[in-house]
């Protein structure tokens, strides 16, 4: 997976959670393994790993879970 700083995060209905504001890579092989989500004020940003990701292009990311789903977990 390969993207870029300020990428669009989207559920997988279509809502916009964010961008992407930081991206944690594995030391050895420099793959990303989690990445931070931006979020509007007073909304927490968010964390996921690579596998919570359904597609991804160089500057869109949708996820396999709903914002519905996420909300019921935090």
């Amino acid at each position: 997976m390969e993207v870029e700083f300020g990428a669009k995060v989207i559920d997988r209905n279509g809502k916009v959670l964010g961008t992407i504001d930081h991206l944690m890579r594995n030391t050895w092989t420099g793959e990303i393994t989690k990445f931070a989500v931006r979020r509007k004020a007073p909304d927490e940003d968010l964390f996921f790993a690579t596998k919570d990701v359904l597609e991804a292009t160089k500057t869109k990311v949708k996820l396999k879970i709903s914002f519905h789903e996420l909300s019921q977990n935090t």
